[in-house]
């Protein structure tokens, strides 16, 4: 059986929307120095080795077709190309050299269930602002791993919407990432 993990990027305050700043909100991704960078490089690498698959909203599938990512060539890059991909979309989506998808287009509950159900594995989900309330909210998400930047930046998008209930959550890791980021591990616990 599958297992879905929500891997972020998110600041102190719980923004996840646009981190580079490219639909013109304030980027603070960019904000952490190399020696940073390339630790949560090293990290996020390997996260994609350990994963099974990836699932994804159709805009995160489209953001990593256009930036770059089909034409990378680096271990990382290599590993997410190799990865099966399913992206929850109503429409097909583009393969653009970044490996086949597989579209989700029905009701994305029963969808993913499925998925759980079919892969073996850890299937890690980046981005994907309108697929990781749905995730939480039916409990099909099974972990969460934040790495956490130092930054208050007061607007944008919140990884954590409004849910009908409490989603209660146990720590199971917590590291520093160079010297300016956090990375923190939860097991949601589900009823």
């Amino acid at each position: 059986m599958g297992k879905i993990i929500i891997s972020e990027n998110v600041t102190l305050d719980g923004v996840v929307e646009d981190p580079t700043g490219d639909e013109g909100s304030v980027s603070w991704f960019t904000r952490i120095g190399d020696a940073d960078r390339a630790a949560w490089a090293e990290v996020e690498h390997e996260e994609a080795v350990g994963a099974a698959a990836l699932l994804m909203g159709r805009r995160t599938h489209a953001y990593f077709l256009h930036r770059g990512w089909a034409s990378r060539t680096d271990e990382w890059a290599d590993r997410l190309r190799a990865l099966p991909k399913y992206v929850v979309s109503s429409s097909a989506v583009a393969d653009a050299g970044w490996g086949e998808a597989t579209v989700l287009a029905g009701d994305v509950v029963k969808e993913v269930a499925k998925l759980k159900e079919e892969v073996t594995g850890e299937i890690v989900v980046y981005g994907s602002g309108k697929l990781v309330p749905a995730l939480l909210e039916h409990d099909l998400a099974d972990e969460l791993r934040l790495m956490i930047y130092p930054f208050v930046v007061g607007t944008g998008a919140r990884l954590f919407p409004e849910t009908s209930a409490v989603k209660p959550a146990r720590l199971i890791g917590a590291r520093p990432v160079g010297t300016a980021l956090a990375l923190l591990t939860y097991e949601l616990v589900h009823p």
